[in-house]
């Protein structure tokens, strides 16, 4: 008999305010789409730099001829400085953070490129013209500095560069995204806090003489004021369903459908990871909808 006067009361409440819920389920969808957005963005950089980073390797290109810098003031790296290179590498300093190393000589560097150069636009250069280097694979690609350190003081080593130097810009604008789908999501919780602090004022005022006449027959007032938290619930709990399903189906559509088809070399994310995100988003709603109730009903469902 409680839970039938209470359900009642609940869609009595939801149907005299009917404009103003579905205000409700809307900014909290909208919010909540931000939020998730702002979620699963993250979820895919960092399975980019997951993916990305173990693929990426140290580079330590060795003195060529004629070379301005003044570590290779003494010309072309000799077979003795490289085996002096690898040494380090494998077994000195750099040794515990190496997985392994790859020599390129002068001439396979130069057949990469020119298999490579489909335009010709470097036909005027020779093998001589390139360098020699060291393809190191870290185990953790974070170690660079440590790895980096170890080589650069070493005779017949120009430079050392780490190719993740190629993917900052790309993390940098996924990160960026990320904050701005994030300050979105709290402008519109913030608006959604205040719509539904409105409904539920206005639903505690267009009943206000009932709740005076249930507090003074004994009614708790946790009875009282549970029909109005299920209100602000149910509505954020709809705009929270909405949200999870919109962001399944973008996910499923555009990414798993079109992404997947036209870039293939990326590990996207997929349905699996809206549905990691999802739950959090209805706990959310919900956990919202019952601090704007908290905060409204204190001063409204008092006899």
């Amino acid at each position: 008999m409680r839970l039938r006067f209470i359900f009642g009361e609940v869609f009595s409440g939801l149907r005299r305010n009917g404009t103003m819920a579905l205000s409700v389920v809307l900014v909290t969808f909208v919010s909540l789409t931000f939020v998730g957005a702002a979620a699963l963005t993250q979820m895919q950089v960092d399975k980019l730099k997951g993916d990305w980073y173990d693929k990426v390797e140290v580079s330590v290109f060795l003195c060529p001829d004629n070379s301005p810098d003044i570590q290779c003031a003494s010309g072309l790296a000799t077979k003795a400085q490289e085996a002096a290179i690898k040494a380090v590498l494998l077994d000195g300093a750099a040794a515990p953070y190496v997985q392994s190393v790859t020599y390129e000589s002068r001439e396979q560097a130069f057949a990469s490129l020119r298999a490579s150069d489909t335009d010709n636009r470097f036909a005027s250069l020779t093998a001589d013209q390139m360098q020699a280097s060291f393809r190191v694979k870290l185990k953790d690609p974070t170690k660079f500095e440590v790895v980096a350190d170890a080589v650069k003081g070493v005779p017949g080593v120009q430079n050392v560069k780490d190719q993740r130097e190629i993917f900052k810009g790309l993390f940098s604008l996924l990160n960026a995204a990320t904050l701005v789908a994030a300050g979105l999501a709290a402008v519109m919780l913030l608006a959604a806090v205040l719509l539904i602090t409105t409904t539920i004022r206005l639903s505690a005022l267009s009943r206000r003489r009932e709740t005076t006449i249930m507090r003074m027959v004994g009614a708790s007032r946790g009875l009282i004021q549970l029909p109005f938290m299920l209100e602000g619930a149910v509505a954020a709990t709809l705009g929270a369903v909405m949200a999870g399903a919109g962001l399944w189906f973008s996910v499923r559509y555009l990414v798993e459908d079109w992404l997947k088809q036209s870039v293939t070399f990326v590990n996207y994310i997929g349905g699996a990871d809206v549905l990691t995100v999802a739950p959090w988003l209805l706990v959310g709603a919900v956990g919202l909808a019952v601090v704007a109730s908290l905060a409204t009903l204190g001063r409204y469902t008092r006899a």
